[in-house]
């Protein structure tokens, strides 16, 4: 299991790792991340704790415990992943463990948000392509190497075209996603357009 934080900053144009392949649809938010978990003040210690019910239920044979899966970074899932309750928790919980990037069918809504929001990018790939890669996932090692400019992945065998929204991609290649560095990046002119606005120089005056 892992606990530390592996956030990634600013410019995002290539993920390469090894997957780790998890089967089912509809694999919702509470089970990514049980609610009982969510009374935490920071997400450091998440990664831990992500499908822990899951975990439980098959004593050691969920595949975020296998010993062939440590070191993963890239997640294969299928339809719909990530439905449920919109908690944050979720992703934070997944990057915490050590995933990098997700690829699967189809992703619900906020949590396709919540994820760009950290910097975990979601590719689509239809359900066949997905089918694929858990099958040889689930024989050995599987490393992929994801080219998020040209939105494409390769193997050693194989290699996909993968979809991702064109807005999401355009933040990941520019760094814009990461609003902390995008902030800071700008601190004079927020400076600057800070000292322009009147209403704060006449409440300064006022102090």
């Amino acid at each position: 299991m892992k606990s530390e934080l592996t956030a990634p900053i600013g410019e995002i144009s290539q993920i390469k790792g090894k997957c780790i392949s998890l089967i089912g649809d509809d694999i919702d938010t509470d089970r990514i991340i049980p609610a009982r978990f969510l009374k935490c003040v920071t997400f450091d210690a998440l990664g831990n704790s992500v499908f822990e019910d899951d975990r439980k239920t098959l004593n050691g044979k969920h595949p975020f415990d296998s010993e062939v899966n440590k070191g993963a970074s890239i997640l294969i899932v299928n339809s719909n992943f990530g439905c449920g309750s919109s908690r944050e928790h979720a992703p934070q919980a997944l990057m915490r463990w050590g995933i990098k990037a997700i690829i699967g069918e189809s992703f619900a809504e906020i949590f396709y948000s919540n994820c760009i929001a950290i910097g975990i990018p979601c590719f689509t790939l239809p359900k066949e392509s997905i089918k694929d890669i858990q099958k040889y996932n689930d024989n050995e090692n599987f490393f992929l190497e994801i080219d998020l400019k040209n939105c494409c992945a390769k193997s050693k065998d194989l290699n996909f075209n993968l979809e991702i929204r064109e807005s999401s991609r355009k933040m990941f290649l520019s760094g814009e996603w990461d609003a902390t560095s995008t902030l800071l990046k700008n601190e004079t002119l927020i400076e600057n357009k800070f000292n322009e606005l009147p209403y704060l120089k006449f409440n300064s005056h006022l102090l």
